[in-house]
């Protein structure tokens, strides 16, 4: 046994430890109880500014690396690793690098093509797509993604606004392109997906393809002078009218391919893209994401909630993408057995409702839904990196340093944002709604529309605090809550969103009022329970003496819209009702809907099942309401 002078020479901590320890452990609680989330916001803010110095270091350095440079360096550099698979057929890094390079010598030995010139593409989901993309990038070409939903009047206004020299059709949309070509422009040269044509005028490529040399073109025609020079357009309903060609930059790229691996995702993952490549989800986060990981891209002609699962086992997918109604379906489909066999662990989309979101995670197992909000054209990004549910992200004083934005006052029945006595916008307070804007800067510039400088200028809000200061209109309204979460609200303006896609009124209302028995027509968004969105729903004033064919309308509808922009519901009055500024109301019309029981108007209903417009009775209206009838 030690005697206490052997005991008093063991080490003794400085008296100021135990006292620093204390302090440690209160600051520990403190940063928990006070800001649980300071950590989380400083790991996802420095990776934001790495990346962002990243990009600054090549700038000073006088170079510009865009992400087909990426791509080009990585079937360099692992040439046989999958890049692509379709329909169970791997094409790796090399292979897409080569087939895009003889595309690009298709192009430059048989059209006069400059750099800068663009290109249209309305292809669906195909490698050819992403091949086509690549190739005429490799020529400096700006290339157009057209929605292959788009039809008629409104495809033709897509193709004159980015005035393309050539137009380039999928195998499988040469029925879309039969209806147009008479009205295309005699100048534009078009070229097909197929080895031969039945159209007189128009090119064949397939054929030229197996052709044509695998070189690289010259890197001059390729190389970026700026990252601010577009690259791409990208169509998008904004807030009013036909589809605007958004103006896409190699910095927009760029800073939509860091979204995968902002979210976590790396070299080893594969990620499943079932969204339209012609939408920047899945064009600029999905392909340009794997790019900028290294990673490998299963990619789907068309969603199949039925095949999602089986392909996700099959492949070894472990991220997906997601909008909002693509998890409902998911959600909807008959429960199997083992529906948590699976190896995904990231879903990274926007657009989720909090009771899909959640039952989501207890269906299909631990996966971490990374919810995002940003806007095709937008200059503003926010990114849900704590997993919260509902949000669409977080901003602190350090984000707002770097991406100013403010949520604004807004008149919802002039349709504009408030300004004070003396002419300024006034912010919201926290937990209130407002019209979301960001600022425009150099830093966070805006590239606007092709081809339409006033759209482009409608965009943007001048003098809002100060004279002089410029800010881009998102259209959408969000809520601040007190802890700092961005929770997304509504749309503003003559848009809403059905089926994932913005649905523009004025473009419906057009089609509608070219029935010679529609005197008037206003188109808005009803609420369906369950549902994502806002379903279509038109108000009819018929012209004098004239009665409703809804034959007719349902030929209308289905010849002239996309499928997701058809009204479901339909609403004849007597009287349009106008506001004080003469434009056609329609809060009144929104909040009674569709319900047969309070709306004394005759109300019909698009029942695809029957491809016809019928009556709407209480017991059809209990029917949509219950889920029994499909939407």
């Amino acid at each position: 046994m030690r005697g206490w002078d052997e005991l008093y020479l063991l080490p003794v901590p400085p008296s100021w430890v135990p006292g620093a320890a204390v302090g440690i452990l209160s600051l520990h609680f403190i940063q928990k109880l006070l800001f649980p989330y300071f950590w989380a916001d400083l790991r996802y803010l420095l990776k934001v500014l790495t990346y962002g110095l990243r990009v600054e270091m090549y700038r000073l350095q006088g170079r510009v690396v865009t992400v087909l440079d990426k791509f080009v360096k990585l079937a360099e550099k692992q040439p046989h690793k999958p890049f692509l698979i379709y329909e169970g057929i791997v094409h790796t890094y090399r292979d897409v690098d080569r087939r895009s390079n003889r595309i690009a010598q298709v192009f430059l030995q048989h059209e006069a093509l400059k750099k800068g010139d663009t290109v249209a593409l309305l292809m669906g989901n195909e490698p050819d797509f992403i091949h086509v993309w690549f190739g005429l990038a490799k020529l400096g070409c700006v290339v157009a993604f057209l929605n292959f939903n788009v039809r008629f009047r409104s495809l033709l206004h897509c193709v004159s606004s980015c005035e393309p020299k050539i137009l380039v059709v999928g195998a499988d949309l040469l029925g879309t392109l039969e209806e147009i070509l008479p009205k295309l422009q005699k100048d534009l040269s078009v070229w097909i997906m197929a080895k031969d044509s039945t159209f007189p005028s128009v090119h064949t490529l397939l054929d030229k393809i197996e052709a044509a040399s695998e070189d690289p073109v010259p890197v001059n025609r390729c190389s970026a002078n700026s990252l601010k020079s577009a690259v791409l357009y990208i169509f998008t309903s904004g807030t009013t009218g036909l589809p605007k060609a958004a103006v896409i930059s190699h910095l927009q790229i760029l800073k939509g391919a860091a979204g995968l691996w902002a979210f976590g995702a790396t070299a080893e993952d594969i990620i499943y893209i079932t969204l339209p490549l012609y939408h920047s989800a899945a064009s600029l986060l999905g392909i340009g994401g794997c790019i900028e990981l290294g990673a490998t891209c299963v990619l789907k002609k068309k969603f199949s909630a039925s095949q999602f699962w089986s392909d996700c086992r099959r492949y070894n997918v472990t991220v997906i993408q997601y909008i909002g109604e693509l998890c409902r379906y998911l959600c909807n489909q008959p429960v199997k057995e083992g529906e948590k066999n699976h190896k995904v662990r990231l879903a990274i989309g926007n657009g989720v409702r909090n009771d899909v979101w959640r039952e989501f995670l207890d269906r299909f197992g631990a996966v971490k839904i990374c919810e995002f909000y940003g806007a095709t054209e937008g200059n503003i990004c926010f990114m849900n990196h704590t997993g919260k549910i509902g949000s669409v992200g977080r901003t602190n004083f350090f984000y707002k340093l770097f991406f100013p934005f403010d949520l604004i006052k807004y008149d919802f029945q002039k349709d504009e944002p408030i300004r004070n006595k003396h002419g300024w916008c006034e912010k919201v307070k926290k937990g209130e709604a407002g019209l979301l804007i960001s600022k425009v800067n150099a830093k966070n510039p805006f590239f606007g529309y092709a081809g339409n400088k006033r759209h482009t200028e409608k965009k943007l809000l001048c003098d809002v605090f100060k004279k002089g200061d410029l800010y881009f209109n998102t259209g959408d309204l969000m809520v601040q809550d007190h802890d700092n979460f961005l929770y997304f609200w509504d749309r503003i303006g003559d848009t809403f969103r059905w089926k994932g896609e913005n649905v523009a009124t004025t473009e419906v209302s057009d089609v509608i009022v070219m029935l010679d028995f529609i005197q008037e027509a206003n188109v808005y968004g009803v609420s369906v329970p369950d549902h994502e969105g806002k379903a279509g729903m038109a108000s009819l004033i018929l012209k004098h003496n004239a009665s409703l064919d809804l034959e007719q309308m349902y030929k209308q509808v289905v010849t002239y819209l996309p499928s997701y922009a058809r009204p479901l519901f339909l609403r004849v009055q007597e009287k349009m009702e106008m506001t004080g500024t003469f434009k056609q109301q329609k809060f009144r019309l929104v909040d009674e809907a569709f319900n047969p029981s309070t709306v004394t108007d005759p109300l019909y209903f698009l029942d695809n099942s029957k491809k016809a417009y019928v009556l709407l009775t209480t017991e059809l209206y209990e029917m949509i309401l219950s889920g029994k009838m499909k939407l």
